[in-house]
């Protein structure tokens, strides 16, 4: 599945309302990828909740998934974070943040 498939089966439109929130922030091409590529991974691991209701506790899972599991660098690790840090604020207009995993 395509990672724009899988925002907008999570919910219609969701895929639209990254790309506006990209838009205005300004985001230079790289890190547009990188945050669509961040969201929609958090939004697949989690199905099939949708993402207006996924909370702190749940990028903290989505996190510690990747830091245990895969075993992501912490450059990568960072990256993903900062996805969640702009998916919840300039998105969903959320004021979750992504904390550390323990």
């Amino acid at each position: 599945m395509h990672l724009t498939e899988a925002l907008e089966q999570s919910e219609p439109g969701l895929f639209q309302r990254v790309q506006d929130a990209i838009r205005h922030q300004q985001l230079n091409q790289r890190t547009q990828q990188t945050y669509l590529h961040w969201i929609a991974r958090f939004v697949l691991f989690h199905q099939p909740k949708t993402p207006e209701t996924l909370e702190s506790a749940d990028q903290q899972l989505f996190l510690l998934y990747l830091q245990d599991r895969i075993q992501v660098s912490r450059a990568r690790l960072n990256q993903a974070r900062q996805a969640l840090m702009f998916f919840y604020s300039d998105v969903l207009h959320k004021q979750e943040s992504a904390a550390e995993p323990a």
